[in-house]
């Protein structure tokens, strides 16, 4: 099989005329995942062999089975170009694209576009195997409507300051000139942060924040932890501020309000795992971020993991 160069995809135009047929694609399938040594997905043994119909046959456990099988597109109505077309848009659009706008530019329902982003979605949940060290910031933020915009009937009494009750509460850490991770919290008081930071960063790294006293504790747990006191209108001290992660925040709900104008406190979650793949891959060229989410989609993720997310 000839190997895809990713680089020459720097355009919606390049990927389409690439992939330009079903069995391009599923030839394209089958190199990113196993190369010239075929590996059946049921029991793991190489060698198998391929079928007059296009599927592949394992000679050991004798299953029959396509490039779909483990990865993102099994059982899929929708054509794998259509499926490649969908992962560039999302991959080169720096604030998402919506349902509605992928539905028309592949050609499927608005539906279908949603299910589409949504298993996309799953494929960058965060982990916490590499730590964030060095120098980082943490912050919240929160996202839900404003009482103020709303009518007196429908108003919230005690929803100022750090409620949740009309809000949802998000946390965030940021290493300076690197990557990203961020989460929807219960709430923001110390026993819900703590133990986040010490999940996410490790030991003996530069903490900044601002004067919340949620990050009181932060020195007794073998971190360096200064602030900047924003009530004060202190915002940055020698190399102390937050101005990164609130960078973030910004580009985070610019995409929410621009793009997907609402989000369900269901799936938030997955929103913002979008704009932290987004934000770790900001120095990807398009083509490369593209190469990156389509090795990514050789995992596996159902319809049910999708709707009970």
């Amino acid at each position: 099989m000839k190997k895809i160069d990713f680089t020459k995809f720097d355009s919606l135009l390049s990927v389409a005329e690439y992939f330009n047929s079903e069995s391009v694609c599923k030839q394209a399938l089958a190199e990113a995942r196993w190369g010239d040594d075929i590996v059946c997905p049921y029991c793991g043994k190489h060698h198998c062999t391929k079928m007059k119909n296009g599927r592949y046959c394992c000679t050991a456990c004798k299953h029959n089975f396509s490039e779909k099988v483990g990865t993102i597109f099994a059982n899929t109505k929708i054509s794998l170009r259509q499926w490649f077309l969908a992962m560039y848009l999302i991959s080169s659009h720096k604030r998402g694209i919506s349902s509605y706008q992928i539905s028309r530019d592949i050609n499927v329902c608005q539906k279908t576009a949603w299910f589409i982003l949504h298993k996309i979605r799953m494929m960058f949940n965060q982990s916490d195997e590499k730590a964030l060290f060095n120098v980082v910031e943490c912050d919240e933020t929160y996202l839900g409507g404003v009482e103020k915009n709303k009518h007196e009937s429908k108003k919230t009494d005690g929803t100022q300051g750090r409620s949740t009750k009309t809000k949802s509460a998000i946390f965030g850490m940021i290493q300076r000139n690197d990557r990203v991770v961020a989460m929807t919290v219960e709430n923001t008081k110390a026993e819900t942060l703590m133990p986040i930071i010490k999940q996410f960063v490790a030991q003996n790294t530069i903490i900044y924040t601002d004067e919340s006293t949620s990050y009181s504790k932060l020195n007794n747990l073998n971190y360096s932890h200064s602030f900047v006191r924003h009530h004060e209108k202190e915002f940055v001290t020698g190399k102390v501020y937050t101005n990164t992660i609130e960078g973030f925040w910004s580009h985070f709900k610019k995409m929410i309000f621009g793009t997907y104008h609402s989000v369900s406190k269901k799936h938030l979650q997955r929103y913002i795992d979008e704009e932290v793949y987004r934000w770790n891959t900001r120095k990807m060229t398009e083509s490369a971020r593209f190469e990156y989410m389509f090795s990514k989609a050789l995992t596996q993720c159902d319809y049910k993991a999708v709707i009970t997310y």
